[in-house]
């Protein structure tokens, strides 16, 4: 190995730490024009005064500074700043104050005095902003209004990230915009785009609709969002629920994905599904994805079932239509049995008190099974209770006898209820029976085959009590010797007692459960650390002249802090 000369060492020793020496010397303030004067009282500063040229003009490092009188203390590289003060940084940043300090040293800015920070899109005004170039990060905690082209924010603490160019909002957010008003816990805005991020307990608010939501993003200019976490959207009368909620606010419409619920506050309502469409204006729900509707009737609850629901109508008037493999389900109460339906769609008129099973109807009453082209179910509006039944065209009642089924066909059915319990059946036009009959020991008596005009049935806890006949034509009883097994069956006889629902779970039996997606998240902002760092008072790099004081370029206990993906990972840890 070459020895190095003492010569060269010397030299490669001056080199490295002469290099050190010019690297850590800071670039002075540059001040380019204003009146110079000393003052005694001042022996530190050189004082500049605008002249008959203009302002006083400073430049450091990439920004400009103009002001009407400047306070330069060469030796600590601090300038103070007085009347209509005006700091630029390229085409990006525009600060404007009645006061201002600027460090050379560490490159950070004070401002105070009706402080007006201006960039691209936006505009923000403070009582006092504090701005560090090297983090190109603007700050204030003492309430803040940032101005938009569509929306007013304000805040009591703020923070601005040039190169992201986002503003991120903590504690008492507020936005203003002539359509609604957003409050939230904290809300990041990017000013280029108008996107807002709410953090925390939030809500939009406009004269048609409440948004809540505990997660959200909502596009100030486009007026659409989306919301996660807790979310809700309220109407008037009808609130949406829902893992994620889609809202357009131009089209007044709103999805739900995911464990949707719909609430009818007026009619004492909820449909519940995995997927639901909103539109306000035209007073319009879509749900599908194993939808049920729940109604309350006469203090009990009406479920409705099908592929896909509809709801339509003003609150007053709501019309619910169920399309493809609809089921219905009533509880019963105390003894009753339940009363369940199945059909191809159903049509549900609320003012009207009819509901309509149509295509392929089956409705049990108890153990009755009606069957027919068409079945309507019709309440009393007044009592909310069940008053009458009717089946149109190729009318079947069946009910299940120990020995066999008792059976009415003919061309209609009505039905009477009490206390919503069907006691009283009329079958009209060409009906015919077969009736198991038995005495008061309910021991069979015979097997009654009869054709006539029209048939009255009566009915007790929901079982055939008595058969009146009105014009009968022929017929008679049959020892159940006599009568053959291939006749104890009317034509057209159908029993579908497999498919009666007996349980709300019912409705979804031999349905798949539905596949769904998964919930695109937002996440939390990543954490940006501290505007103010961690420093211990006596490194705080702050000119002896500054107006401020070491506490006030360090983090408070009293500063809100924003929600952040490390904090919510510890939250979740600590469950």
């Amino acid at each position: 190995m070459k020895a190095i000369s003492l010569h060269n060492l010397f030299f490669l020793i001056l080199f490295i730490f002469g290099s050190g020496i010019y690297a850590q010397e800071k670039e002075k303030v540059d001040i380019q024009s204003g009146y110079l004067e000393r003052r005694p009282d001042f022996p530190d500063a050189a004082i500049y005064t605008k002249d008959e040229t203009g302002q006083v003009y400073i430049v450091h490092e990439g920004i400009e500074m103009w002001c009407d009188q400047a306070f330069v203390y060469i030796k600590n590289n601090f300038v103070k700043a007085y009347g209509d003060v005006r700091l630029t940084q390229g085409d990006t940043i525009s600060l404007r104050s009645k006061y201002a300090e600027y460090n050379g040293n560490t490159q950070f800015a004070f401002a105070s005095g009706d402080v007006v920070l201006t960039e691209p899109k936006t505009t923000l005004e403070s009582d006092t902003i504090y701005f560090d170039r090297v983090k190109q990060q603007a700050y204030y905690r003492s309430g803040g209004t940032v101005r938009d082209t569509a929306s007013v924010l304000t805040s009591k603490s703020g923070r601005y990230f040039a190169e992201s160019k986002k503003y991120q909002f903590l504690s008492d957010v507020k936005i203003v915009n002539p359509k609604y008003t957003v409050n939230s816990n904290q809300l990041d805005f990017f000013s280029e785009s108008g996107a807002a991020y709410l953090y925390g307990p939030s809500t939009i608010v406009s004269e048609s609709s409440t948004v809540y939501c505990e997660r959200g993003y909502y596009d100030t200019r486009g007026d659409t969002g989306y919301f996660v976490k807790n979310s809700k959207i309220d109407y008037e009368n009808r609130t949406l629920y829902g893992d994620s909620i889609f809202f357009d606010r131009n089209k007044s419409f709103a999805s739900a994905t995911n464990n949707i619920k719909v609430l009818d506050t007026m009619n004492k309502s909820v449909v519940r599904g995995h997927y639901a469409e909103v539109f306000r204006a035209k007073d319009s729900v879509f749900i599908t994805k194993r939808a049920v509707a729940i109604t309350v009737q006469d203090n009990d609850s009406i479920y409705v079932h099908a592929d896909t629901l509809q709801i339509t109508g003003k609150p007053d008037n709501r019309i619910l239509k169920g399309f493809y493999k609809a089921r219905m389900f009533k509880p019963g109460k105390l003894k009753a049995e339940p009363m369940s339906g199945k059909c191809d769609s159903i049509y549900v008129d609320e003012k009207r008190g009819i509901t309509k099973l149509l295509r392929n109807p089956v409705l049990w009453s108890g153990e009755n099974q009606m069957t027919g082209d068409t079945i309507h179910l019709i309440s009393d509006t007044l009592t909310d209770k069940l008053d009458t039944l009717k089946v149109f065209n190729n009318a079947f009642l069946i009910q299940k006898d120990s020995m066999g089924f008792n059976q009415v066909k003919g061309e209609r059915l009505i039905g009477l209820f009490t206390n919503n319990e069907l006691d009283t059946v009329n079958i009209n036009k060409n009906t015919q029976v077969i009736y198991y009959s038995r005495n008061d020991k309910e021991e069979l008596i015979g097997i009654d085959n009869t054709v006539s005009s029209s048939i009255q049935m009566y009915l007790e806890d929901q079982q055939i009590t008595g058969v009146r006949f009105i014009k009968k034509a022929t017929g008679k009883v049959y020892p159940p010797s006599m009568l053959p097994e291939n006749a104890r069956l009317l034509p057209g006889f159908n029993w579908r007692g497999d498919e009666r629902l007996f349980s709300v779970e019912d409705l979804f039996k031999g349905k798949p459960k539905p596949k769904l997606p998964k919930i695109t998240g937002i996440p939390l902002p990543k954490d940006e650390g501290e505007f103010f760092e961690e420093v211990p008072d006596d490194e705080i790099n702050l000119p002896k002249e500054s107006k401020l004081s070491p506490k006030d370029l360090q983090a408070r206990p009293s500063d809100p802090k924003p929600e952040t993906q490390e904090s919510e990972t510890e939250q979740k840890a600590t469950e």
